[in-house]
């Protein structure tokens, strides 16, 4: 299975709300090449910048046949924890990259849960409505069973605190590129292979509104990029989807923007402990599909 599995399945294990089309329009991005978007290259954890330390003491790197701008070398996690972990695995490979070994339980601790209301969902045809806890503060969902469980980055952003890193808010481009040119691993929400998705609106008891996708969520870390593409690190590796999946991965920058607009431009740049990033960044809301 894929992070995100088929809705069909997850209905019948948490009994969430959901019509015979959503199934299908849910399945539909899995059903597509996932090699449609992403193209394998060579793993690279030696290769560039250490973690924190800025390109210019460094240079441009090659790999791939390609000049790479700045690229940070940040460890691989070779398979996700449980099936909905996927925060959590990339913000391992992150801290790793920082020397800092942090497990599961202990991130969790860190973000806590709000599972006031096991969230389900609602197909309305052109958006998927899903009921759940706060994921701005905390993760929300059964980790290994409800297909919408999830955390958003202001969440996330707890767990790098906890050790000491410093998790700035970044939504563009030119934010993403100052934080690699810097040595900080960028942590985004993203969905799997940046392949297609369903819009949806997460809503918490209060009435907060949260723009995310539907059944193929992901969170992913930027480690590279040229003026071209972008260079992901991701923790899913193979799955019974996607047997040939790669732990690292580039992608155009246009379609990243595409898909990193469509749950609110929603990434971390990860540094050192005071260090921080001045983005003066934009929301960056261009290419959202809504």
């Amino acid at each position: 299975m894929s992070r995100r599995r088929f809705a069909g399945v997850a209905a019948a294990a948490i009994g969430g709300a959901v019509t015979i089309g959503s199934t299908v329009q849910g399945a539909s991005a899995q059903s597509m090449d996932p090699f449609t978007y992403i193209r394998t290259m060579p793993e690279t954890e030696t290769l560039g910048q250490r973690a924190g330390q800025p390109v210019d003491e460094v240079g441009p790197v090659e790999a791939d046949g390609t000049l790479w701008t700045a690229m940070i070398q940040v460890p691989i996690k070779r398979g996700q924890d449980l099936h909905y972990t996927c925060e959590f695995d990339t913000a391992w490979s992150i801290m790793m990259a920082y020397g800092i070994d942090v497990p599961l339980q202990e991130q969790l601790d860190a973000v806590g849960f709000d599972n006031r209301l096991e969230p389900y969902w609602e197909d309305w045809g052109d958006i998927v409505m899903i009921y759940g806890g706060d994921i701005g503060k905390h993760f929300c969902g059964d980790l290994d069973n409800n297909l919408v469980a999830k955390a958003k980055g202001s969440a996330m952003a707890k767990s790098f605190e906890a050790q000491g890193l410093t998790a700035t808010p970044v939504h563009d481009r030119a934010a993403i590129e100052q934080a690699i040119n810097l040595g900080f691993p960028v942590f985004f929400k993203s969905t799997v292979d940046f392949l297609d998705w369903r819009p949806a609106i997460w809503t918490t008891p209060e009435g907060i509104e949260y723009r995310v996708v539907f059944s193929n969520d992901h969170a992913l870390a930027v480690i590279g990029y040229n003026d071209q593409d972008v260079v992901i690190r991701d923790p899913l590796g193979p799955t019974s989807t996607n047997e040939m999946r790669p732990f690292q991965y580039r992608v155009t920058w246009e379609r990243f923007l595409e898909v990193f607009a469509a749950q609110e431009n929603d990434g971390l740049a990860i540094s050192p402990g005071g260090m921080g990033l001045s983005t003066g960044s934009s929301d960056g809301t261009g290419g959202a599909r809504y």
